[in-house]
């Protein structure tokens, strides 16, 4: 039987609650259609981005309070653009610190500094940090609200069966065992997934030897917020330390280990606090106090499942991937498979999509994986090197970087960055995507747009979108047509046009003003030309001038009617 919490964790900054634990008390009576195992930030996304459709849900969480410790720290531009779909963008950006830069040193000298531009259009800054307790809090609040979720404390999944249309979950409680069958399960158990385990799914990839202790403490430094490396520091020779700076004046460090020195040895607290200090002292702040709040340790991995979908199991986050922290990847990259997965599972479940849109699921988050993946080598090589070779070949680079330009870029963390799925099966085949702009090629985010008081991504709502340019007073009738009969087979479809000469195009569900330079800068666009956009903002289909039939011909694979 699962043991109940009372305690709130201990922390320096965050108040944490104890939920009470759940057993319900209808289970033949639940009409939720998913359920979600795991209650970190991934899962929880994934409940709000469901409700946001309109599915139920379940959300079984094994813990009766948020993580501990800051984890995830940096989420992206586009994290931030999938967390306003869910509702907790506004808030996270309440609390979180923006940055753009970070600097790398060597022998004491600053030898590249990383500048990410921020782009006016654009509704968040490229990289913010909070911490991951602070994140899970704004995340289960929003839940708590939505009468589409139900947020199940102290639930550990102890077993499970997968039928042809349903899976039969056994969950240990505090109250004893209860069983229940969902039609649906999304696992978002984490690193070491349980469900992942249970069906013997093997990971493909690399595992590092490089070892991190992670440590936040409390502590006033009169730095901006921006990501600081130090490479091969005289107290922590051959090894690379990080910097970052998060609310309440909490700084993460995350120092590499020598490889003789054991997990047991690195996280003994005087080891910890001598680290820190000779951190401090080659900054020059060793007469500065600090308190220590939260250590743990973490090993550099890019490893990925071949198939994120197992019939009625899907898997999203760090249980289909595990993927290195340089970069800022980790949560990141689950952000973009729930934002992938809900929309087309969303469209299984309501009856119009096809069994191929779901697969496609793992078409597009796999291959996603695997560029992170071939990416992320790439800077963990560089900041841990796994081999006496590539610490030679780093160490020359650092040598030659104190006195040569040239070499200093090799220094670049490659931050992540949205997938661009250009072999989604869900692109459309036979438009004329080879002949238009390529920045704006299939699989790309469509790009968003500063409008009055909102931005272009608020007003392309849940469902596809197709957006034409249009200086027209009216889209051809044809065309209206073809979406109507597509909307019929239950497919939520709406007609928007960027217009730079009509106040309101007829026929157009939505038509937004942008300047003509907006449309040939941002856009690249020429009147007359039809985009297609998929629910969760990436182009699948674009035409230089609108074809009779051609929307038809994209939807036809992966929905399971459509009128002709």
């Amino acid at each position: 039987m699962h043991t109940p919490v009372t305690t709130p964790r201990k922390s320096l900054y965050h108040n944490y609650t104890v939920y009470p634990h759940t057993f319900p008390a209808n289970l033949a009576e639940s009409d939720s259609v998913v359920t979600i195992v795991g209650g970190g930030p991934i899962g929880l996304a994934a409940s709000l981005l469901l409700a946001r459709y309109g599915i139920k849900n379940i959300v079984l969480l094994s813990e009766q309070q948020v993580s501990e410790g800051s984890r995830g720290l940096v989420y992206t531009k586009r994290s931030m653009e999938i967390l306003k779909v869910a509702g907790v963008a506004d808030r996270i950006m309440e609390k979180a610190l923006s940055w753009t830069s970070g600097n790398s040193f060597y022998n004491g000298e600053r030898v590249f500094r990383m500048e990410n531009p921020v782009d006016p259009q654009d509704s968040h800054p490229p990289l913010n940090n909070l911490q991951q307790n602070y994140l899970e809090t704004y995340l289960v609040e929003e839940a708590a609200k939505n009468p589409l979720i139900e947020l199940r404390w102290g639930n550990h999944l102890t077993s499970f069966t997968q039928g042809e249309n349903e899976v039969s979950l056994v969950v240990d409680t505090p109250e004893g065992e209860y069983s229940y069958k969902t039609p649906w399960l999304i696992a978002a158990d984490g690193a070491r997934s349980s469900i992942r385990q249970a069906m013997d799914l093997t990971m493909e990839g690399n595992s590092y030897e490089g070892r991190f202790v992670i440590v936040d403490i409390r502590i006033d430094l009169d730095l901006p917020t921006e990501r600081l490396a130090y490479f091969s520091p005289d107290w922590n020779k051959g090894n690379t330390i990080l910097l970052h700076k998060e609310p309440d004046n909490i700084w993460r460090f995350d120092y590499q280990l020598p490889a003789h020195i054991s997990n047991e040895e690195a996280l003994d607290l005087d080891n910890i606090t001598a680290a820190v200090n000779a951190q401090l002292k080659m900054m020059g702040y060793e007469d500065k106090q600090w308190e220590l709040d939260w250590y743990s340790v973490y090993s550099a991995r890019a490893l990925t499942l071949p198939e994120y979908v197992h019939k009625r199991i899907l898997f999203a986050g760090d249980s289909a991937h595990m993927l290195p922290i340089f970069g800022v990847r980790g949560a990141n990259t689950g952000f973009q498979d729930v934002m992938d997965l809900c929309w087309k599972l969303t469209a299984v479940i309501k009856g119009w999509g096809s069994d191929f849109l779901l697969n496609s699921y793992t078409n597009d988050r796999v291959g996603a994986a695997m560029e992170i993946i071939d990416e992320a080598g790439k800077s963990t090589r560089f900041m841990a090197p796994p081999s006496d070779g590539f610490r030679l070949l780093r160490d020359a680079t650092l040598s030659l970087s104190l006195k040569h330009e040239f070499v200093r870029p090799l220094f670049h963390w490659r931050t992540s960055r949205a997938h661009v799925y250009r072999s989604s099966p869900v692109n459309s085949i036979g438009d004329d995507n080879h002949e238009m702009h390529p920045d704006l090629e299939n699989g790309t985010l469509i790009p968003n747009l500063k409008l009055d008081g909102k931005f272009l991504y608020d007003e392309l709502g849940n469902g596809f979108n197709i957006i034409c340019f249009s200086n027209e007073a009216a889209l051809p009738a044809a065309l209206l047509d073809e979406v109507g009969a597509i909307k019929k087979q239950g497919v939520p479809v709406q007609l928007v046009a960027l217009s730079a000469t009509v106040a309101n195009v007829i026929g157009a569900d939505k038509t937004i003003a942008v300047s003509d330079d907006l449309l040939k800068n941002r856009y690249h666009a020429n009147a007359g030309q039809v985009y297609l956009v998929r629910p969760d903002h990436h182009i699948c289909g674009r035409w230089e001038k609108y074809q009779q039939g051609a929307l038809d011909k994209a939807f036809q694979k992966f929905i399971k009617k459509v009128a002709v």
